[in-house]
């Protein structure tokens, strides 16, 4: 989870720390993304209605460490009573008898003792069933937060004994404006495409795409990122290729399709990388056709000459790009998973859609 604070903390040369790090929100108003958990974590302290067991689940890089640590923080837990436990390396027995054991002692000098067991699923069967009888009675002190990347793997037990909060991913388009912001704060102008890429290969995951960011920031000359060098920094495909290919789809030239494709193949591109920002190049030709309101979002979002060239594919008369287009290419995403040659699955789309009987 990243942080919408302008101030730049510990980032200085002698004391660097990754981006991810340095953004990392202090306070319930800089956590981007999860309102509906940081508002009703935020009322829970207001009313003095907080819970013994909380439950924060959701994929990588969502903020869920850095929510419990706010969260112990704004009960009045200083460091010296906030426990942080990996339960991926102490999901023994023993090492949840030990935690049990310390429960019951009063805190230093905090109302609450706070312990936050990241990566929950790993407990083992036995650990869970030592620590059942305590989540569920705790002394007064002791609040419990369990963080997971899996919650199908927490048993129903545990779950029925806590609160669960489940984090949402965030559009490609929240992490678009993060990488940008984040940016400008390191003293950096960022193209608004070179953003977009960072933000589909940060995978729904801010701390992915911060850690991407950074690998693009350090690789960059001056203090302008263009999209070019952002693909040359992360072995994306380059702009044109894609391009070119949805251009020959909406033209109907199945030569040029197949030349694309195989110039892309032989630049030891990431096909599926490459085949999901095609599909998101014609989706977003067709939302342009098709919705005028979205027009001026879009335009926004992907910079004046990115959206210059959709535009123009776009209001292309009698122009082959269709939903069915989206729909073929769509279903050759599905067909890449299990393919031998990862190439076949784009040719096959392109034969089914401009080939000949």
């Amino acid at each position: 989870m990243a942080s919408s604070s302008e101030a730049s903390r510990g980032s200085s040369p002698s004391n660097h720390q990754s981006l991810y790090r340095t953004y990392r929100p202090a306070t319930f108003k800089e956590v981007i993304g999860q309102e509906q958990i940081t508002s009703t974590l935020a009322d829970q302290i207001a009313s003095k209605k907080v819970g013994h067991a909380y439950l924060f689940a959701g994929s990588r890089g969502l903020g869920k460490t850095s929510i419990a640590r706010i969260f112990a923080q704004e009960l009045g837990c200083t460091s010296r009573d906030l426990y942080e436990i990996d339960a991926a390396s102490n999901n023994s027995v023993d090492d949840i008898r030990a935690l049990t054991e310390n429960v019951y002692t009063l805190p230093f000098e905090s109302p609450y003792k706070v312990y936050i067991l990241d990566e929950a699923h790993m407990l083992s069967k036995g650990a869970w069933n030592a620590f059942l009888k305590t989540l569920e009675e705790p002394p007064a002190h002791a609040l419990f937060i369990l963080a997971t990347t899996e919650l199908s793997k927490v048993p129903e037990t545990v779950q029925s004994r806590c609160q669960v909060y489940e984090f949402k991913k965030p559009s490609r388009a929240v992490l678009a404006k993060l990488v940008g912001e984040v940016a400008r704060k390191e003293g950096y102008i960022i193209e608004p495409s070179a953003a977009d890429l960072i933000a589909l290969l940060g995978d729904s995951s801010y701390r992915d795409a911060l850690s991407t960011l950074e690998k693009v920031l350090s690789s960059v000359s001056d203090k302008k990122v263009t999209r070019a060098e952002a693909e040359r920094a992360t072995g994306a495909p380059k702009h044109e290729l894609i391009q070119t290919l949805v251009a020959a789809l909406g033209e109907g030239n199945a030569d040029m399709a197949l030349s694309t494709i195989r110039k892309t193949r032989s630049e030891s591109v990431d096909l599926a990388l490459y085949l999901s920002l095609v599909l998101e190049q014609i989706r977003t030709v067709l939302l342009v056709r098709y919705a005028p309101e979205l027009r001026k979002e879009i335009a926004e979002e992907l910079g004046a000459d990115a959206y210059a060239e959709v535009e123009k594919l776009a209001q292309t008369k009698d122009s082959k790009l269709t939903h069915q287009t989206l729909k073929v290419f769509l279903d050759a995403a599905e067909r890449m998973r299990f393919s031998p040659e990862p190439a076949l699955p784009l040719e096959l789309a392109v034969f089914e859609l401009l080939g000949q009987d």
